[in-house]
């Protein structure tokens, strides 16, 4: 047996959880593999939306099991209000989700810093979501860190103390403004608190060796689904580099973040909205700052699940799609909120980039500015609904002319077709 993938192709909030959650009757196990609580994947079935943050998509199916990886961190105080919030909707995570002991953790310290430094950059902030991300993941690769099975150890508090203090050097040496200094606009010592009864909360939930399970539950014929968050461009190698996130979004950190070999990886899916948003700072070719991009923003309801935040819209970026299906491998695509542009005369595809006279059908190191200009295509829309169409031959022939326009280009069928949010609200078209 082999574990699949599904993984964001462009800047995040792609619709990652829908589709985990519709593919998890195939699967025994979902496992988180990078990334923490700036994801947001949004769930809607039986009248109810459902908002997670670090908790596996498939948790709602309480015949399968669900694994937080070692590639993930955790936000004990976040993690804890999010299993909350599940047992509350009748779910009952202590008997179907894990935690692998090897999960590093996010430091009411780490919000700080990441407070701290954001504002330092000025006109140049990356866009955190001040969840303590990036300072987290730079304790784990300095070796600084604490996880998910320290808390078991001994000596847990005291080495809490010790990180907790270089973290209030480096804090203090910004000089930085009290607001600065709450988090969840909360005093420190506060959430701190709330952060150690996160702890308290989190335990009755299963610490594993990760590792060991995903490989031994593979040896058993077990069907495993790894789900991503954020989205390829968003690679700390690969994506729009400085304005990305810290951990590797892209299929080959599926192997460090589940601790898989390579030759472990099956179907790759590829998941893409018919268009494109942006949440923060940094390169978006195809960016539309005029009524149309307004519009896509009100209609795809595209303010951030996490942060809150608009998202920049824009049209779809068929370069930065090539480049995404070349690095992952991607076996299947996946193409979401295609209905967003029901009522759309005209879509723009972007096929090329260009600065200058020179064209670009790959955004490589050049194309990281601002100063691009997308050669935009303008397809006729298909001015019609698509929510209640649940068969590819019953779909509008121009909705379909679009599909196969996408595919050619990506030289990669698209198997599956969100048209709205709902579990049932989804076309699987064998091609």
């Amino acid at each position: 047996m082999k574990v699949d993938v599904l993984l964001g192709l462009q800047w995040g909030d792609e619709g990652k959880g829908k589709i985990t959650d519709v593919l998890t009757p195939e699967y025994d196990i979902i496992a988180r593999f990078q990334g923490g609580p700036n994801a947001g994947h949004t769930l809607e079935f039986n009248g109810l939306k459902h908002v997670l943050h670090t908790i596996p998509s498939g948790i709602f199916h309480p015949e399968k099991t669900n694994v937080i990886g070692n590639g993930v961190i955790i936000d004990p105080c976040i993690l804890a209000r999010e299993l909350k919030s599940l047992r509350e909707r009748g779910a009952e995570p202590e008997k179907n989700l894990v935690i692998s002991k090897r999960a590093h953790l996010i430091l009411p310290t780490h919000r700080l810093i990441d407070n701290v430094q954001e504002a330092s950059k000025g006109k140049q902030k990356i866009g955190s979501t001040l969840k303590g991300i990036g300072p987290a993941y730079t304790d784990k690769i300095a070796r600084n860190g604490l996880r998910i099975g320290d808390i078991q150890i001994g000596n847990f508090k005291e080495r809490y103390e010790a990180l907790k203090s270089e973290h209030m050097r480096v804090i203090n040496s910004y000089t930085p403004d009290a607001s600065l200094l709450m988090i969840e606009n909360k005093p420190f010592e506060e959430y701190e608190q709330l952060w150690f009864e996160g702890l308290n909360y989190i335990a009755d939930i299963p610490f594993i060796d990760s590792e060991i399970f995903i490989n031994k539950s593979l040896q058993e014929g077990k069907r495993i689904l790894a789900e991503g968050a954020q989205g390829t461009m968003l690679d700390i190698d690969f994506g729009t580099y400085p304005y990305v996130t810290s951990s590797s979004t892209i299929s080959a950190g599926v192997c460090s973040g589940l601790g898989i070999s390579p030759d472990k990886v099956g179907k790759v899916f590829g998941v893409f909205k018919a268009y494109c948003t942006r949440v923060g700072s940094g390169p978006f070719p195809t960016e539309l700052t005029d009524e149309t991009g307004n519009l896509l923003r009100e209609n795809g309801r595209e303010f951030g699940s996490t942060t809150g935040r608009p998202r920049r819209c824009g049209w779809i970026d068929l370069p930065a799609l090539k480049y995404s299906v070349m690095l992952n491998g991607v076996t299947d695509l996946v193409m979401m909120k295609a209905d967003v542009m029901d009522s759309f005369s005209q879509i723009g595809v972007c096929t090329q980039y260009k600065i200058g006279e020179k064209l670009f059908d790959f955004p490589g190191y050049e194309t990281l500015n601002q100063e691009i200009e997308p050669v935009i295509l303008n397809i006729d829309g298909w001015e019609s609904s698509l929510q209640d169409f649940t068969v590819w031959d019953k779909l509008p022939e121009k909705f379909r002319k679009y599909v196969r326009f996408v595919e050619k280009s990506l030289n990669l069928p698209i198997s599956v077709i969100s048209v709205g949010p709902r579990r049932d609200q989804t076309v699987v078209r064998l091609v």
